[in-house]
């Protein structure tokens, strides 16, 4: 049955309008029409009631949420628990994350988010592996004891994945070239992080398939007068994307700011690097045997370290709007439109237009989030 949702503000490519309608049908968006179009006489009508419609956000790094850490328990269930928290705030497509583990782990991750996929779970999209071919000098909170060079040995489990996207963070300095080389070219999509590569190895595994940065500023070696640096290739380079955490503690927002006058806005996206908390009202958590703490939404150690953050996305989309002056248009597109790019799935998700996936958030005047629907799903 088609369903048309009317009376609503619309982000279509380029704007927000107020004067069309999108029919929805068989879980894609049928068109975006106007209301008088014969197909919406028969359609169920859902009254927006001048709300704003978005499409919804794509979040490529979770790590939990509604009290549950995907490390602790690799499994449909704890995946289907993420998302359900993370989808009050607008979150319909995302990737279960996995922090620094050892391989086995790693196995049962991959084999959770398969069981996810197999089963049709609502915004499962695939699987983010962030670790353990880390720099220990930029480790951050990640456990050093899994810390390993990348090696021909791992790839084969890498890439076990059927169905979904595999995004892989990695610091460059950790692996050489030709893996990396190895990797993009079975489907891998490579985000450097967590580094202290210099502006030359960045460049170069740039140039043989890394495609992303993860949390851009955060664990990466600071731009500096004589030596650009991970940070300074990753602004530099015009055709990688950038995640940012905007916070308002990971990132002084005039940094965000800064790194926007530098690329183009679409090769950047909104991220929450959410922890267990998001969607929870616990006070800590424990990660691989230290407490957690969070306050005011920012998760620490014993030692002052971030560990992820509280965050979700419709209070990213209103930093972003808030903190770095975007207007809302452009904030969304950063949570919906520009990760679907990164993920290859531009096509089908991200936008509001014919064809695409029925995925959309509706959010009222102070973008709170009132409403989601996944592949034309209300909920």
């Amino acid at each position: 049955m088609r369903t048309a949702l009317v009376n609503g503000r619309i982000l279509t490519h380029d704007r927000i309008v107020s004067d069309q309608t999108v029919l929805l049908s068989e879980g894609r968006i049928e068109d975006v029409v106007k209301r008088t179009d014969a197909r919406c006489r028969d359609a169920i009508h859902v009254d927006l009631e001048q709300q704003i419609l978005l499409p919804g956000f794509i979040d490529v790094q979770v790590n939990g949420g509604g009290g549950v850490l995907f490390n602790d328990d690799p499994s449909v269930e704890s995946i289907q628990a993420i998302g359900t928290a993370h989808r009050r705030f607008g979150t319909t497509g995302f990737l279960p994350t996995l922090i620094s583990d050892d391989l086995d782990t790693i196995s049962q991750a991959i084999a959770a988010v398969q069981g996810a996929l197999d089963a049709r779970l609502p915004g499962v999209l695939g699987i983010h592996i962030e670790g353990p071919f880390l720099n220990w000098a930029r480790r951050g909170v990640h456990d050093p004891k899994h810390l390993r060079r990348l090696d021909k040995g791992a790839v084969t489990l890498l890439c076990g994945l059927r169905g979904g996207r595999t995004v892989l963070t990695l610091a460059p300095e950790m692996t050489s070239s030709d893996m990396i080389a190895q990797l993009a070219a079975k489907g891998i999509l490579i985000s450097a992080g967590h580094s202290d590569a210099n502006f030359a190895q960045t460049s170069a595994a740039i140039a043989h398939g890394v495609r992303g940065f993860t949390h851009l500023f955060n664990a990466m070696a600071p731009l500096a007068p004589r030596e650009p640096g991970i940070v300074g290739a990753a602004l530099y380079d015009s055709s990688t994307w950038c995640g940012i955490i905007v916070d308002g503690h990971h990132v002084d927002p005039v940094m965000l700011k800064l790194a926007l006058r530098c690329k183009r806005h679409d090769k950047f996206m909104l991220v929450t690097d959410a922890m267990p908390p998001v969607g929870s009202p616990q006070p800590s958590f424990v990660l691989q045997g230290r407490t957690i703490h969070v306050q005011d939404g920012v998760c620490r150690d014993d030692n002052g370290t971030l560990a992820g953050t509280g965050l979700d996305m419709a209070s990213a989309v209103r930093n972003a709007v808030s903190m770095l002056d975007l207007d809302i248009a452009e904030a969304a597109r950063m949570a919906s439109e520009y990760p679907a790019a990164f993920l290859g799935l531009e096509r089908e998700l991200g936008r509001i237009a014919p064809g695409y996936r029925a995925n959309l958030a509706l959010l009222n005047d102070d973008l709170q989030v009132s409403r989601t629907w996944i592949e034309g799903n209300a909920g």
